[in-house]
């Protein structure tokens, strides 16, 4: 049922590929992102950052402007090559924990998107929506494609083993230590080929990117009711990365809270004792080992929490998951948390920094206590899209992270 195509990418010189991709622009500390500005010339951030040129900050309409000069420049200067004919894109990623992902980067239909034959399992804010839609809109391309999920696929895995056998056009390693391989894929044998098998599944699932498919949506939609778009036009379709479900990485968000809701810490503890099974740990560090169990830091010691199940109600794959577990049981009822999004008593941090930088966080006294659990699995995710349902904010720290600048899609 999904509708996967080739497209004709952007991409940048095969010597200076490098040089250009980026990682997103907010995953950079402003250090991190100077610094890169004044020493690579050719990154990325130099065109979705344009205002460095002017060292000035620029934001809105006038910024995405700019961001279309620099694309421009950099096309003028002959750093970017458009492909001649429509191509899918084999992509490869092994990170510094030897992590493999492969995939294809492909266009995907938004009338599957609008269907829901594309699956979705995180809201979004639709400030954000329509932000990056004027974006997309004015400087007419994107440049991260969406990463989605298929479930694993033995034709598609031969096809994309037989082509990685030849030199791949780009390989280039990181600053992180991730290396990152292309292969252009232009056979329309087996382009066919790759279609039919994704015609042939019952869904794919975003994984990571869901502002950015909505925002194309909202372009998609506008630029349908000017009924202006013709059923070739590339307004239809949004990049995407799309990757073998067992590929997938997903990591879990601790939580931090900076307050007890006015609790003192034997009332905190009394009214987590309806819903959990608690054990002081003291200083011996804890990790949880199954779901609905969590770890607790709080005033010097480790807690284990076990969820009381005759005390918690199931009634469907959200209420399962063990981020909206602590959020109906804890963060919500006890410590008076209800909008995980704004509350800025709460804060996130990703799985790759464990509970020993929870503590780290909590004895610096400037959070109360922390909250660990395990990570989410590709089921869940599945089972909460196919209810469609949505999951708390940081619910999933997803991997692989995509590069920009690799493909870039021209509406």
């Amino acid at each position: 049922m999904p509708k996967v195509i080739p497209f004709k990418a952007v991409r940048p010189t095969r010597d200076k590929v490098g040089l250009i991709a980026a990682r997103s622009y907010q995953s950079y500390t402003p250090a991190q992102r100077n610094a890169r500005l004044e020493n690579n010339p050719f990154s990325f951030l130099h065109i979705v950052n344009p205002g460095y040129k002017y060292q000035k900050e620029i934001s809105g309409k006038k910024r995405y402007q700019l961001v279309k000069n620099r694309y421009q420049e950099f096309k003028e200067d002959h750093n970017f090559i458009q492909d001649e004919k429509p191509s899918f894109y084999i992509y490869r990623i092994i990170n510094r924990d030897h992590q493999q992902f492969t995939g294809i980067v492909a266009a995907v239909s938004l009338e599957d998107y609008k269907n829901n034959i594309i699956k979705k399992h995180e809201d979004t804010l639709e400030k954000r929506e329509k932000s990056f839609k004027d974006y997309l809109k004015i400087v007419g391309f994107n440049a991260e494609p969406v990463l989605l999920m298929h479930p694993d696929n033995k034709n598609i895995k031969a096809i994309i083993s037989e082509v990685i056998k030849s030199r791949a056009e780009y390989e280039f390693t990181t600053t992180y230590r991730d290396t990152h391989y292309l292969w252009k894929l232009e056979d329309e044998n087996l382009i066919q080929q790759i279609e039919l098998e994704f015609e042939h599944m019952n869904a794919l699932y975003i994984a990571d990117g869901h502002h950015r498919s909505a925002s194309s949506y909202l372009l998609y939609e506008e630029m349908n009711a000017k009924k202006s778009l013709s059923s070739e036009s590339n307004y239809n379709y949004f990049m995407s990365y799309i990757i073998p479900e067992s590929d997938l990485s997903i990591w879990q968000f601790s939580r931090l809270v900076k307050d007890l809701n006015g609790l003192s810490k034997e009332e905190f503890l009394i009214q987590l004792d309806h819903y959990y099974r608690i054990e002081n740990r003291k200083s011996t560090y804890y990790k949880p080992s199954k779901k609905h169990h969590f770890s607790m830091y709080l005033e010097g010691e480790f807690y284990s929490l076990h969820l009381r199940k005759n005390n918690y109600n199931i009634e469907n794959a959200l209420d399962e998951l063990d981020a909206q577990v602590l959020y109906k049981t804890i963060l919500k009822p006890i410590l008076g948390i209800e909008d995980l999004r704004n509350d800025d008593r709460i804060e996130y941090v990703h799985g790759k920094k464990d509970m020993a930088f929870v503590k780290g966080m909590v004895d610096s006294k400037e959070f109360k206590v922390g909250f660990g659990m395990l990570p989410a699995s590709v089921a869940e995710l599945k089972n909460i899209a196919d209810e469609n349902l949505k999951m708390p904010p940081k619910s999933t720290y997803i991997e692989p992270k995509l590069r920009s600048g690799i493909t870039i899609y021209e509406f």
